[in-house]
């Protein structure tokens, strides 16, 4: 069998890059990157880990602000202390959702738990952005979370499937999303097959974990595998693989990303930075002596693969 006819279900296969941001915590950007601007709504998408920390040590993402968009953090492995300018203080652990919308502005900070500090600790999983519609990228900011329990799971035959967020496989997940769109994780012992029908016009496959096997062709991790639209994708795991489904609808219109601001408005992305830069965001309680100040260079349309890490 030919790559091309083995492949012909893909569109695009996007290996993301690695960077080191220090201390061993990797970081794999396979959205947005120079072959895949976005998926559905999806405009952003992060996997980070599997990182172990001595004790004393830990992750520290500083308040930071966003605009446009929804952030939704899931974790594979360890917790993350999420506070924001609403003063939402939530401790997040594996197969729970928090999913934050800026809309006209938030700011927040994600960092290891003090208490977890004390010990060795280990952190990975997935952060993605969901682009707002249009119509709702001024409104206000919200936090909300769900307990794994909360979320449908789907399991049999070797399968071990959560919808996140949105709808898939019939099941519709609790998270108030915006946008028709659909994100799910997927575990996979060696052998079972999983098959991903047509319910968006676009959707996407990020391998996390193991190795998969599509007509005659193995792939293996970290690649980001777009689908064909009307192209049912059929996959069989050749070890135990753990996989991130997600598509939507385009988005109604361009957008555009620098640093943490996604907008359709070139403009209303200005605003943000000089509002940052002037210290008008609202502070986040309990985190109220550290920022990370606009980078000097931010400016990048979307589609580019720069940006900040979280």
């Amino acid at each position: 069998m030919t790559l091309s006819a083995s492949v012909s279900m893909f569109e695009r296969i996007v290996v993301p890059p690695t960077r080191d941001l220090g201390e061993g915590f990797l970081v794999r950007r396979a959205l947005p990157s120079p072959q895949c601007r976005t998926v559905g709504p999806f405009a952003f998408f992060d996997h980070f880990g599997p990182t172990a920390f001595q004790a004393g040590a830990g992750l520290d993402v500083r308040p930071h602000p966003h605009i446009g968009l929804a952030t939704v953090t899931y974790l594979f492995d360890g917790e993350i202390l999420h506070r924001d300018s609403l003063g939402n203080a939530q401790l997040i652990r594996p197969g729970e959702v928090n999913w934050m919308i800026a809309g006209s502005g938030i700011a927040h900070s994600e960092r290891t738990d003090p208490i977890t500090r004390r010990g060795p600790s280990s952190l990975s999983g997935i952060q993605t952005w969901v682009a707002l519609p249009q119509d709702q990228e001024e409104r206000s900011a919200s936090f909300s979370h769900h307990a794994a329990d909360q979320l449908p799971l789907i399991t049999g035959a070797g399968r071990r499937i959560r919808v996140i967020a949105g709808s898939l496989f019939s099941e519709c997940s609790p998270v108030a999303t915006l946008s028709a769109m659909g994100y799910a994780d997927a575990e996979l012992e060696p052998g079972a097959q999983l098959q991903f029908a047509c319910e968006y016009s676009q959707r996407a496959i990020y391998l996390a974990q193991g190795a998969v096997e599509a007509r005659g062709l193995r792939f293996d991790v970290p690649q980001l595998l777009i689908a064909r639209a009307r192209e049912t994708v059929t996959l069989n795991a050749l070890a135990p693989s753990r996989l991130m489904l997600f598509g939507g609808e385009p988005l109604d219109g361009p957008r555009y990303i620098d640093w943490n601001f996604v907008s359709s408005s070139r403009a209303r992305i200005e605003q943000a930075k000089v509002a940052w830069r002037e210290g008008r965001f609202d502070r986040v309680p309990g985190d109220e002596h550290e920022f990370i100040p606009l980078p000097p260079e931010a400016g990048a349309p979307f589609g580019s693969a720069e940006g900040e890490v979280l």
